[in-house]
């Protein structure tokens, strides 16, 4: 394959034959040591990070077990009085809640920045200060949103949260403003950690680690995070609307002023359904590098597996209101989705095809993990093809408010990712652990496990289809309901027998340590298993197959002589190696930043300002936004330091860059793929008007005049060439510090987007246009709230360069701070522009 970047592939043939100094290891150990004490809190090593973030997220599975156990007592038997109407309310909303926002996103991430760096060969993910804030984010802000059912303020809506039922009228107590202001934080979580991995996986990867070469786990993280980025920006913005239209009478769902209830269910659906496949990917996954360690031979299919993978990501963005054929959507448009959710099910198949050849071309080693491989396989199966029933608008009709749902959502929940999770814990607790857990224990671990599941929930497909509702606390006796449910009830508690002999065993048995006695048990051929310590592993590899532990069995030795990439430090802190999307070809050197308490202070005080939304303490929330800005930019002032070095040896003879900008940087990538998820908003945003004037459109307000608009559009022109010119007058001042003139044009830009902002929203408000008063001026004036947004945040990072340049530390020509910069406040300029046109050109008459 042609080289993408000039790179001459014979150079890895330069490398020693001999071990290198062992003087390297101790400096990398000294380099990538953790803090000790209190301060490890402040560790940023994936090592711990990924670790801590895999605990939290199980203690949450953990918390909505218990709650599925109380709603499984309350439901034994009709008329049972074990739970109250409320808050059996607050335990299956906090239930589902937790399950899908806390535990079931969260915990594959987790795996993912725990296992992703060793599969890659990398030192670390490229941005570990924001897998710390992305976890501490989560913990904290979980954490309290689940101490919320302690004191009767959890929410009782649903995890839907379906208005009109949510509305300030019907729920005016702050339970739902937990639920909105909570997630939609916990959401910022999961997208910062998304972006970590998208970055990482394209831009980490070993030398000769091609993308046909990538494990199987590397593409279904990648095509994870890309949901993420793109599916998230939806659930953020709905409870953005349902949040402001309960403070400030917005009526964005407000039927009788403008709004409509169901714009709700086609936002949070174009999350919710790609959500059920968010999960399923990254542990498809995991399944897919797991049976072949089980048969012990190569994955079949691999390239089919891969398209399967990218087309579930792709098609599931189609079938969001397959949850909506109860909302007498047209005729058309059903058999649109229903279609759809008959196509998403193909590449599922072509995966578990795949999982079931290789392990039937194999011979199976009947471990734990394989055992849990197989039952997964097969309560996945059962799940999707209940998958397929519900998809046909007429079976749905009956079906969808029944308990047969209940039944399908957990068949496909629990086998395509709660079964494969456990597989995981077993197969890479080697990496984890100085002691290994006991396989008989294990056995009767998913015995219990597998037991439990099928009496729990297949009686519910039954009790469904002979009409017992979702969502009741009680039923009446004699109706035929009474065994069934006392089945599951018992099921339920079977399967909770077999969770707690795992607890139990971890607790006896399980030791955390970064450098593992208990190592590659099962035979797995791919680069987790090299030997690691918190620099990750000595050397890095070049790598020229998908198994190259099978294929080179001398490969861990030759690592752990250092006789590769990077055998030591060559700047004297902590680095990784950036190569090419593509063909993983040397690039340059990335600087990696080390422990810090900013991102941890960040964390925390970001929670605290939405917890301070909630309980209207507005004053309190200001001074903890105030902080986290604060911390956050602290965190990031070192990570763009300016050293004497601008070359680096990492082996070979081979010399690369330190610090680069432009597309080639990791930093480009980071912050397209954040401008993707601000894009998304603003693009659902648009969606939302359209779909309100769609409907409402013969009211809508005529706009301002039209010399206004073009005034506006030249201000935002004119803040987009000044944010290009910045950037562009500090590339040409190569080799010496920055004078002031390039800040000074990004703080002009930004200045001018304040300015077309006021002349924008002034002129809705002169033209009699306000945002309580319908759907059109809630919509409207959103679009401005978001604008608003991105514009106080190129006014902060223009105050940052200010600061920056007043240290004398923005050097040329590689100063990653002003090429971001400059392309976040030119995307300001490109979403203002958009958000000018929209509601002015489409007004209505």
């Amino acid at each position: 394959m042609k080289s993408e970047t000039g790179f001459d592939h014979a150079l890895y043939d330069r490398f020693p034959t001999e071990a290198r100094p062992d003087g390297e290891v101790r400096d990398l150990e000294r380099i990538w040591a953790s803090p000790k004490g209190w301060r490890r809190l402040t560790a940023v090593n994936n090592n711990y990070v990924g670790f801590w973030y895999i605990v939290t997220a199980f203690g949450f599975f953990l918390a909505a077990g218990v709650l599925a156990l109380g709603m499984r007592i309350q439901l034994a038997a009709p008329m049972q009085d074990f739970l109250g109407v409320d808050t059996y309310n607050q335990f299956f909303t906090m239930h589902g809640t937790v399950m899908m926002f806390l535990f079931a996103v969260p915990a594959v991430e987790a795996i993912g920045i725990m296992l992703l760096p060793q599969m890659l060969a990398a030192r670390d993910l490229p941005f570990p200060r924001l897998s710390a804030y992305a976890y501490w984010a989560y913990f904290v802000g979980g954490t309290m949103f689940f101490l919320s059912l302690l004191v009767g303020l959890a929410p009782d809506g649903g995890w839907f949260m379906y208005p009109p039922l949510t509305s300030i009228a019907f729920s005016p107590g702050i339970n739902t403003d937990f639920w909105l202001l909570g997630i939609g934080f916990i959401e910022i979580s999961a997208i910062a950690g998304a972006i970590e991995i998208i970055v990482g996986v394209l831009r980490t990867r070993a030398p000769g680690m091609t993308l046909d070469k990538m494990p199987m786990f590397a593409w279904a993280m990648l095509v994870f995070a890309v949901m993420i980025v793109v599916a998230f920006p939806s659930v953020i913005l709905c409870t953005m609307l349902l949040e402001i239209e309960r403070a400030f009478n917005w009526p964005f769902f407000d039927a009788t002023r403008g709004g409509d209830p169901l714009l709700w269910q086609h936002l949070f659906w174009f999350f919710g359904h790609p959500e059920v496949y968010i999960i399923f990917i990254p542990a498809a996954g995991l399944m897919s590098m797991m049976v072949a360690t089980v048969a012990q031979t190569e994955l079949v299919g691999y390239r089919l597996n891969v398209l399967a993978l990218v087309a579930t990501g792709f098609i599931s963005f189609g079938v969001w209101a397959h949850h909506m054929f109860a909302t007498d959507m047209p005729r058309v448009s059903a058999g649109y989705f229903s279609a759809a959710s008959m196509a998403v099910s193909l590449p599922a198949g072509i995966q578990v095809f795949c999982w079931i050849a290789t392990l039937a071309s194999g011979r199976i080693r009947w471990s734990t993990p394989a055992l849990f491989v197989v039952g997964s396989v097969v309560i996945f199966t059962m799940g999707g093809l209940t998958g397929v029933m519900v998809g046909m608008v007429p079976f749905d009709w009956q079906a969808h408010d029944t308990y047969f749902i209940v039944a399908h959502l957990h068949y496909v929940l629990m086998g395509g990712m709660v079964f494969p999770m456990f597989a995981a814990f077993y197969h890479w607790h080697g990496m984890t652990s100085s002691r290994a857990l006991s396989e008989r224990v294990g056995r009767w671990v998913f015995w219990l496990m597998f037991a439990g599941l099928h009496i729990t929930f297949f009686p519910m497909h039954l009790s469904g289809l002979m009409g017992m509702p979702r969502r009741i606390y009680t039923y009446m006796p004699g109706r035929d309901l009474d065994l069934l449910n006392l089945i599951s009830t018992i099921g339920a508690f079977v399967m909770a027998a077999g969770i707690l002999l795992f607890l139990v065993d971890c607790a006896r048995r399980f030791r955390f340590t970064v450098d593992s006695d208990v190592g590659n048990i099962y035979g797995g051929g791919t680069l987790e298993w090299l030997p690691t310590g918190l620099y990750s592993t000595r050397s890095i590899p070049v790598i020229t197959s998908r198994e190259p532990l099978w294929d080179r069995p001398d490969l861990p030795r030759e690592v752990a002589e250092g006789r590769y990439f990077l055998p030591n430090s060559a700047t004297g802190h902590r680095e990784t190696l950036i190569t090419s999307p593509l063909l993983a070809e040397p690039q340059y050197v990335q600087l990696m930043p080390g422990p810090s308490a900013w991102p941890l202070s960040a964390a925390i005080f970001t929670a605290g300002f939405f917890l301070s939304l909630t309980v209207q303490a507005y004053a309190f929330a200001i001074f903890c936004g105030l902080v986290a800005v604060v911390s956050t930019l602290r965190w990031v002032w070192e990570t763009d330091r300016p050293i004497k070095q601008d070359r680096a040896d990492i082996g070979a003879g081979i010399e690369v860059p330190i610090a680069i900008t432009g597309p080639q940087s990791h930093g480009w990538w980071a912050l397209n793929t954040l401008l993707v998820v601000v894009g998304m908003i603003g693009f659902m945003a648009i969606f939302a008007y359209f779909y309100l004037y769609g409907i409402n459109g013969e009211v809508w307000r005529a706009p301002p005049p039209l010399g206004e608009t073009i005034v506006i559009l030249a201000v935002e022109a004119l803040a987009l060439l000044a944010a290009w010119g910045g950037r562009r007058v500090l590339a040409l001042r190569s080799g010496r510090l920055a004078e002031d003139l390039p800040w000074i044009m990004q703080a002009v830009a930004a200045a001018l987007l304040t300015g077309a902002l006021w002349l924008d929203v002034n002129g809705w408000l002169e033209s009699g246009l306000h945002p309580t008063a319908s759907g059109m001026g809630a919509t409207v004036f959103m679009l401005s709230v978001l604008q608003g947004q991105v514009v106080a945040v190129a006014i902060i990072m223009a105050i940052y360069l200010a600061f920056r340049e007043a240290r004398g530390i923005m050097t040329t020509p590689t100063n990653v701070t002003m090429d971001i910069v400059g392309r976040f406040i030119g995307y300001c300029a490109i979403q203002g522009m958009a958000f000018t046109l929209v509601p002015r050109i489409f007004p209505g008459g």
